[in-house]
C-alpha cells in the first residue's frame, strides 16, 4: 500500500481535479463546455397526456435534480444518495424536440429551423436512434455519477414521457500533461480544431439564437447525428491516405499545409506535380468556413462503442450546435454529402434535433419564460 508521502502517491492525487459547474447562468452550462469524459444521451417521447402545464411541472422536477445532482447533493426522493457526489463535472443539458411547439399554447413559439433535417443520400436512419420530444445530455468526470444522475431524471419524467433511444459516449480532452486538448475521434483524428472559442463574438454569433423569439433568448439548438465507423476498413489505408481524407496530419491535427493544429489552411496550395496539398473532397477543405460562405458551427464529439455479443459498432456521437439549423448546419451537411471523402468509411445511422432553452438563474426553472 502506497503512503501518503510516497512519490507515486503524490502523482496520483495531483493527477486528480475535483471541480463542480454551476447548473446557473444565461445558457446552459454545458453547451459551450468541453465535451464530458463520460456522458450519456437520452431521448424521450411525451405521454398523451402531457400539456404544456404537465411539461412545465417536468422541467420544475429537473430544475431541482438538476441543481442538486451538479454540486454533489442527492436529488429529491432520490432512493441511491450515496452515489451523489461533488467534484464529478457533472452537467445536464436539456432539449425540446420539435413536436413540443405543436402543443396547444406552444404554436408559433417553435426557433426557426428547427425541423427534421432531411434525409442524406449517404444517411442509413434507424429509428432506434432518432427523432425524440425532450433531449437529457448528462455528462461528467465520473461514469457512476452519470448513470446515477440519468436514473433520477428518467425516473422523475415517468409520469410525462418515456424513453425512446439512449446513446453513451465518452471523450478525453486533455493530453499527457492534463492540459485541455482538442481531443480525438476513433480514426485518429483531432476532431473540433476549427471551433470558435467559447467567450469570444464569434463563438456568440455561432451560437446563441437571434431570431427574436423573447423566450428563446440564450438558447440554440442541437443536432445530434450518430456515425457509424468503418474502422477496419480505414486501417486498410496508409497514413498518407488516411491524411488526404482528412486534409490534416494525424500526428498533430495540424492541416497538411501547415505544422501545427491552429495553423490556417492554404486551401490553394499544391504540391511539385500541381495537385492540390488539401484535395477538392477532403474533408477539412469541405468543413471549413471559408468554403461555406463563412457559415460556422460549433462541433462536440462523444466516440462510442457498441457490443453485442461478439459484434462490435463503433463510431462517432456529432453534436453540432448552432443558432439556426437551416442558415448554419443543414448547407455545411448537403456539402459534405455530395462530396466528403470521409463518406467511404462513414454512415449516419441516427439523426435528431433539439432546441436547447436559454439557462435559469436562482429562484428560476428551466425554460420558465416558455411553460409558465
Amino acid at each position: 500500500m502506497l503512503g501518503k508521502d510516497d512519490p507515486a502517491a503524490s502523482s496520483t492525487e495531483a493527477a486528480v481535479v475535483v471541480r463542480d459547474i454551476e447548473p446557473y447562468g444565461d445558457h446552459q452550462p454545458a453547451v459551450a463546455a468541453a465535451s464530458p469524459k463520460h456522458a450519456e444521451l437520452v431521448a424521450l417521447t411525451l405521454l398523451s397526456g402531457t400539456d404544456r402545464a404537465a411539461l412545465g411541472r417536468l422541467m420544475r422536477l429537473w430544475t431541482a435534480d438538476i441543481v442538486a445532482l451538479s454540486a454533489g447533493r442527492p436529488a429529491p426522493g432520490d432512493t441511491a444518495p450515496e452515489l451523489a457526489l461533488p467534484g464529478v463535472a457533472l452537467t445536464t443539458t436539456v432539449g425540446f424536440g420539435p413536436r413540443v411547439f405543436s402543443l396547444p399554447g406552444l404554436a408559433g413559439l417553435k426557433p426557426g429551423g428547427l425541423d427534421d433535417l432531411p434525409v442524406m443520400s449517404h444517411d442509413r436512419l434507424q429509428p432506434a436512434w432518432s427523432g425524440g420530444d425532450l433531449l437529457l445530455l448528462v455528462g461528467a468526470d465520473d461514469p457512476v455519477s452519470v448513470v446515477h444522475a440519468v436514473r433520477r431524471l428518467v425516473a422523475d419524467a415517468a409520469p410525462f414521457a418515456r424513453p425512446v433511444w439512449r446513446q453513451t459516449g465518452f471523450w478525453n480532452g486533455a493530453g499527457a500533461d492534463r492540459k485541455p486538448v482538442t481531443g480525438r475521434n476513433l480514426f485518429g483524428q483531432v476532431d473540433g480544431t476549427g471551433n470558435p472559442a467559447p467567450g469570444t463574438p464569434e463563438f456568440d454569433s455561432t451560437v446563441w439564437s437571434t431570431d427574436g423569439l423573447e423566450w428563446f433568448r440564450g438558447g440554440t439548438t442541437l443536432v445530434v447525428r450518430r456515425i457509424r465507423m468503418n474502422l477496419d476498413t480505414w486501417d486498410e489505408l496508409t497514413r498518407s491516405e488516411q491524411e488526404r481524407a482528412v486534409g490534416r496530419k494525424l500526428s498533430t491535427g495540424a492541416p497538411l499545409t501547415g505544422s501545427v493544429e491552429h495553423d490556417e489552411l492554404d486551401l490553394e496550395k499544391r504540391d511539385a506535380d500541381g495537385r492540390l496539398v488539401i484535395a477538392e473532397n477532403a474533408h477539412a477543405r469541405l468543413s471549413h468556413h471559408s468554403t461555406n460562405d463563412g457559415r460556422r458551427i460549433f462541433r462536440k464529439g462523444l466516440n462510442y462503442v457498441q457490443d453485442t455479443g461478439a459484434t462490435r459498432e463503433s463510431g462517432l456521437i456529432f453534436l453540432s450546435y448552432q443558432a439556426d439549423i437551416a442558415g448554419q448546419f443543414l448547407p455545411l451537411l448537403a456539402r459534405l454529402d455530395a462530396a466528403d471523402a470521409l463518406n467511404e468509411w462513414t454512415t449516419t445511422i441516427g439523426s435528431a434535433v433539439f432546441a436547447i432553452p436559454p439557462g435559469f438563474h436562482p429562484d428560476e426553472w428551466l425554460a420558465q419564460a416558455l411553460l409558465r
